[in-house]
């Protein structure tokens, strides 16, 4: 009789113990997102009242918004977080996004030497690029396939700059986010194109400046996306949806206009706009 109770106590507390595990899983989502909304410090601004109003947790993946796609396409993902409208748009077309909503934007500055040996100071990003190839000046990319990727590689090809023809030496492809790239840059005192919100988060910043900004080619918008439950059934879209609902409530562009370093505001929240 003992070790009937015995073994039915024990089956029992493995049931709680499978019910409790499914509960728990079922309260966190994953979202991919691009390497900024970490670094510089959004997320950790955001995250925290999302959870309290919600009750969900965000497990948040940063990679440059190339990967971050490809990730959610594997299924990896219940939400996307990026800045390449572009490839956005064809995310969704291939049937792997349910709908794009914009959230908010910032935008690019290019960031070089404070001696400028390249004179590209100004307030035209291509001619800037021209002038940092024309001289040779070390020039750092992220080469990863992120948003600001795409949008430098944009930028040199508006600029009629062919970099599978002229890049050299002077041109280094780092493969890495947004802060490892700004690092490489502080090492070797290069050029590099960044978002703003991580610029301004970032510490290491040697004899390095902002020698471009205020253009409107320098725009940067963010959106947000829900993976297709259609395409991979165990995407939650209950709480990816939640939380896509609360960064396009008034709730939650409150918290990204409020979210500032040093008073200077990182991004600006344009949902419905």
């Amino acid at each position: 009789m003992t070790s009937r109770r015995s073994f039915l106590a024990a089956f029992y507390t493995t049931l709680l113990l499978v019910a409790t595990g499914t509960q728990a899983q079922e309260r966190f989502i994953t979202v991919a997102s691009t390497t900024s909304t970490e670094q510089s410090g959004l997320f950790g601004h955001l995250l925290p009242a999302f959870t309290k109003a919600s009750g969900i947790k965000v497990r948040v993946v940063a990679l440059g918004t190339g990967q971050a796609l490809d990730m959610a396409r594997r299924g990896d993902a219940d939400v996307v977080f990026v800045h390449d409208q572009a490839a956005e748009e064809k995310f969704i077309v291939e049937g792997y996004g349910v709908k794009r909503q914009e959230v908010m934007y910032n935008d690019f500055v290019l960031i070089g030497p404070k001696p400028d040996p390249a004179r590209a100071a100004g307030k035209d990003i291509l001619e800037s690029l021209r002038r940092i190839e024309a001289a040779k000046a070390p020039f750092v990319s992220r080469g990863d396939k992120s948003g600001t990727h795409a949008a430098e590689l944009r930028y040199w090809k508006t600029a009629g700059v062919d970099l599978n023809t002229r890049k050299g030496l002077w041109y280094r492809d780092t493969g890495s986010g947004m802060g490892p790239a700004l690092n490489t840059a502080a090492s070797m005192n290069a050029y590099i194109l960044a978002d703003r919100g991580t610029w301004l988060a970032f510490k290491n910043r040697g004899e390095l400046g902002i020698v471009v900004e205020g253009e409107t080619r320098l725009f940067n918008q963010y959106g947000v996306i829900l993976v297709n439950p259609a395409r991979h059934p165990h995407v939650k879209q209950a709480g990816g949806q939640k939380f896509i609902d609360w960064l396009v409530s008034a709730a939650g562009q409150k918290m990204i206009a409020e979210y500032k370093i040093d008073g200077e505001q990182l991004f600006f929240p344009n949902a419905g706009r």
